[in-house]
């Protein structure tokens, strides 16, 4: 099964020269889904990063989720949120957005937390352990999304998680759209 491509944002993306990289790396393959990361920036500059970032990302056809605020979620008309701090915002978010909008449970490091937030109505668990990840794909029929930030050609493999999200190798790559059509090239010839 080839994975379904999740794209992470860089923390504290440059709301002046990040649009322009991020067209380049949506026009090279398909992605199901982008996150847009907080990093350290302020409440405001998330704000604007994150409008802009939606229409970039719906034009391109994929799912943008904004990182651990449900408000925002609405004010911007992302589609959905990425919870990362625990299972009761989580739960808020699941009251607040759903059924129409996407909630997913991130900074999951545990079974024991990943079996916590499959028992909501989310539409993913998100890990960044490989092992768990596997684990959780054999075992649930809640999605699984395995965040893979050194993902390079080779090394890809998303361990049976429908998702495969990817980060940091692509944005310091001296060439982002090459990096991902290496990777796509390469989950393409596996599967």
């Amino acid at each position: 099964m080839v994975p379904q491509l999740y794209l992470i944002t860089p923390a504290n993306a440059d709301l002046e020269t990040f649009p322009k990289a991020l067209m380049t790396v949506l026009s090279e393959a398909e992605f199901a889904a982008l996150l847009v990361t907080r990093g350290t920036l302020g409440p405001d500059a998330y704000a604007k990063l994150a409008a802009k970032l939606v229409n970039i990302g719906q034009g391109a056809g994929c799912a943008v989720l904004v990182e651990d605020d449900v408000a925002l979620v609405k004010k911007i008309g992302a589609d959905g949120v990425h919870i990362t701090t625990g299972a009761e915002d989580l739960a808020d978010a699941v009251a607040a957005l759903k059924p129409s909008m996407i909630v997913g449970a991130g900074n999951v490091a545990s079974r024991h937390d990943a079996m916590t937030a499959g028992e909501m109505d989310i539409d993913y668990v998100a890990f960044t352990d490989p092992d768990l990840a596997q684990w959780w794909a054999e075992t649930f029929e809640v999605p699984g999304v395995l965040i893979r930030p050194e993902a390079k050609p080779g090394a890809a493999d998303a361990l049976g998680s429908e998702f495969l999200a990817l980060s940091d190798s692509i944005w310091t790559a001296p060439s982002p759209a090459e990096a991902i059509r290496a990777i796509v090239a390469d989950l393409e010839t596996d599967a």
